[in-house]
């Protein structure tokens, strides 16, 4: 039987409804995010439109901050103090990664914890594992999200997640090792350091993949039945056309004939990061208000 494709696309849908209900609540308050880029790289591009066009979507005001592809240390440490302390904003992103020769983890200690709602600050970062209330990484948010709200709850169940990353795997392993609703997994992380990798996503119910690497999850690494969701996002040469395009971590086609559910790429985890972005700003802003 055919996997279930798992529709990000429309779960983001049900949570941008979601958050206009919430900003209609805040009586005329307008959350705001900044977004601050070094440089103008391509690949983030895409990103950047779909944050823009959610933020229109549901009433966020939303900015870019670019800075130059040059730009120094105290530059971007001054930028974010700027963003940190306009109250047009509730919600600040730092596009990762930066170029070499910033120090990314001082900049993103930079970034307000109160404001930091893609949780890349060090004090969220640790308020995570601590099962504290906090931002979460939007990414490692929106996988959780979205397994919760397709009937694939990560209760009770062995997950392995293949990737080590700040931005996914490390997160999620603890979002979901909490003792909380959607959580409560046994969670096993995978990385290049493993040995007998398919031994150890054939035990999955749950695999994610986040590795970075295209098609790295093949059939013979799926149990029957398990539920699969792809991280990964992947610029390749179409064979057929000579154009690029774009697949997952996963080797879709084939694992869709083992999985009982599957995302797809692109329109899998990708909406719903950005729509948990989103979620990420309202909730700032409310709590702003609420003081």
């Amino acid at each position: 039987m055919p996997a279930e494709i798992l529709d990000g696309r429309s779960i983001a849908a049900a949570i941008r409804q979601e958050l206009k209900d919430r900003i209609t609540a805040l009586e005329g308050a307008v959350p705001g995010l900044a977004v601050l880029v070094i440089g103008d790289d391509p690949a983030a591009q895409s990103y950047l439109r779909g944050i823009a066009r959610g933020c229109e979507a549901v009433g966020i005001y939303n900015e870019t901050v670019r800075l130059p592809q040059d730009a120094t240390q105290k530059s971007l440490e001054d930028a974010i103090s700027r963003l940190n302390s306009d109250t047009r904003f509730h919600g600040i992103i730092l596009q990762l990664p930066l170029p070499k020769h910033l120090n990314s983890l001082r900049a993103q200690g930079a970034v307000s914890p109160d404001k930091d709602v893609d949780g890349t600050n060090p004090v969220n970062s640790g308020k995570l594992l601590l099962g504290e209330e906090t931002f979460f990484p939007s990414t490692a948010y929106g996988v959780k999200e979205l397994l919760v709200r397709s009937g694939h709850s990560p209760e009770g169940r062995h997950v392995v997640i293949c990737g080590r990353s700040n931005i996914v795997g490390k997160p999620l392993a603890g979002i979901l090792v909490q003792k909380r609703p959607g959580a409560n997994a046994t969670v096993t992380i995978c990385h290049t350091g493993t040995r007998n990798l398919p031994e150890i996503t054939r035990s999955a119910d749950i695999l994610v993949a986040a590795i970075g690497r295209p098609r790295a999850i093949t059939a013979d690494m799926v149990r029957e039945g398990a539920v699969v969701v792809d991280v990964g996002v992947n610029q390749v040469e179409d064979t057929a056309t000579g154009k690029p395009r774009l697949v997952g971590d996963v080797d879709f086609d084939a694992v869709a004939e083992k999985a009982v559910a599957i995302t797809p790429v692109p329109g899998g985890t990708g909406p719903v990061t950005t729509a948990m972005l989103l979620t990420n700003t309202v909730v700032a802003a409310e709590k702003l208000l609420a003081r």
